[in-house]
């Protein structure tokens, strides 16, 4: 981690010999946001932190860089938690952090939710704090971390192609050190947000994880209603106190009277409300089953995540016409293609039309093993600086690792756009498996089905590539796609690993 100092805090300058600020972004309780590039990596844009707190001695800045690092651990260990990359302490004595930049929105800006919406970010939510309260291993010893300041302001919400919404946690110990800071200093001011702080806190008591489920409650409340459990008549300490202490929470139903919430996602709220925080629920675990639960039932207000992102399909043969999958296990290995594990497209013609199929090659034993596979596929494009598409298809089985099968088609080339104009306009495409030991005939036929969004959308794409004028620079989009598609192997596999044993296909 480098610590240079920084020659000016606010406006532009180069950081730590390293950051070129660009312009303020945000702005809070907590300190500035400013846009950066890091120029060691070649522009790439970050976000850094400069805290209120000024650090004014060594145990300071040595309890910064202990939050600071405990924070960056913890930030690789989930993908709803910010990453942090870097931090240092400007000749001013202003503590900075440096992290990934977000193209995104808060909490904050998106609520009231809908109920879909609002399962599917609390479940990220409670996900990035139980990965917290269990702790990181500090010298062997396993640290639990409290958040301290949860709120919508904290929450970032991006688009991601798996999860369609991705969470990311800020600030993760940031806000036990400026409590640390402001009573080390003279001031001995208040840190923390008032309407989101459990009484514990409020009394400077020692927290543990109940703090921030009371936290959860508060915002939980705010997510669906659009309108915190209390509204004191100031905004000051001693009426938020009150509240917090002696006011019973407003019934959501007289808060959003509109609003048909299951009695039991309501009770789960009121419980993350409790005052006393042996009432509330014990851990992040609770909260996730009773979500979990909620998704299960037969609610029709909440669709499961599984019918949400992916399509069911039987387990039982390839769930193509009887007539394609006959085509498809006449073909033979083609003769200009190597004798090894390769994936890659082909145009089939069928009698009931063309069609866009992979043909691939394993070992009998693998292919074997992914019969009865679960399949999933993506797809990714970028237009800039070439036409490019990521097609990605998954065989996952939970007993073995998962089989990636990704393919980069270059969109400025006319049987690539025509492969994937017919990928638009077939619901399914065939897997045709070939097997190393038998190497023409083909072994297997299975099938991967494509959502109608998304054929929507690779529709478009085929539209936008056809109206692009001619580039030189394919090699450079696909380097580009290679790093997404690094980024997004670990999200699909969080996705997969969340959902029941079944054969599902989706694209997102």
């Amino acid at each position: 981690m480098n610590k240079s100092p920084f020659i000016s805090p606010s406006g532009t300058g180069l950081l730590a010999n390293r950051y070129q600020l660009k312009q303020l972004i945000g702005s809070g309780g907590m300190g500035e946001v400013f846009l950066a590039n890091d120029i060691l990596l070649g522009g790439t844009p970050v976000a850094i932190k400069f805290l209120t707190q000024t650090v004014v001695n060594t145990k300071m800045q040595q309890d910064f860089a202990r939050e600071a690092l405990m924070s960056a651990a913890l930030s690789q260990k989930s993908i709803h938690i910010v990453r942090a990359y870097d931090y240092g302490v400007n000749e001013k004595g202003k503590p900075y952090y440096v992290m990934e930049y977000l193209c995104g929105k808060s909490l904050k800006d998106l609520i009231p939710l809908s109920l879909p919406m609002f399962l599917t970010l609390s479940r990220q939510i409670c996900l990035a704090l139980q990965c917290a309260h269990q702790g990181i291993n500090i010298d062997g010893k396993m640290c639990p971390l409290v958040h301290r300041d949860i709120k919508p302001a904290n929450i970032f919400v991006i688009p991601d192609p798996i999860l369609g919404q991705l969470v990311k946690i800020l600030d993760f110990g940031i806000a036990r050190f400026l409590n640390y800071a402001s009573t080390a200093s003279t001031s001995k001011g208040f840190n923390g947000t008032l309407p989101y702080c459990s009484p514990e806190q409020l009394d400077g008591e020692k927290l543990d994880s109940r703090s921030d489920i009371y936290s959860l409650g508060v915002m939980m409340f705010e997510m669906l209603t659009g309108k915190k459990p209390w509204q004191p008549e100031t905004d000051y300490f001693g009426a938020w106190y009150k509240a917090h202490h002696f006011e019973q929470p407003k019934a959501i139903a007289d808060v959003k009277p509109t609003l048909k919430l299951p009695q039991k996602l309501n009770n789960l709220i009121m419980a993350c409300l409790a005052k006393k925080s042996c009432d509330r629920p014990q851990n992040i675990a609770q909260i996730l089953q009773a979500l979990n639960n909620l998704e299960q039932s037969n609610c029709p207000s909440l669709p499961t995540i599984l019918a949400s992102r992916s399509i069911l399909s039987s387990s039982l043969g390839s769930g193509l016409p009887i007539a394609v999958e006959q085509s498809c296990r006449q073909l033979l290995w083609p003769q200009n293609k190597p004798i090894q594990e390769i994936v890659f497209p082909q145009v089939l013609d069928t009698v009931q039309g063309s069609m866009t199929a992979l043909l691939l090659m394993l070992s009998k034993q693998e292919i074997k093993n992914y019969a009865l596979s679960t399949r999933y596929n993506q797809f990714i494009f970028i237009t800039s600086p070439h036409p490019m598409l990521l097609w990605v298809t998954v065989l996952y089985n939970r007993q073995l690792a998962p089989k990636w099968l990704p393919c980069y088609l270059d969109m400025q080339n006319l049987q690539n756009r025509r492969m994937v104009s017919l990928l638009a306009e077939n619901e399914r495409y065939p897997l045709i498996f070939f097997s190393l030991e038998a190497l023409h005939s083909c072994t297997n036929v299975l099938s991967s089905r494509i959502e109608p969004t998304q054929r929507q959308m690779l529709k478009t794409w085929v539209e936008q590539s056809q109206n692009l004028p001619p580039t030189f620079q394919a090699q450079v989009s696909k380097q580009l796609l290679k790093q997404q598609y690094k980024q997004m192997q670990s999200r699909i596999l969080q996705y997969l690993e969340s959902k029941p044993e079944v054969v599902l296909s989706g694209s997102i």
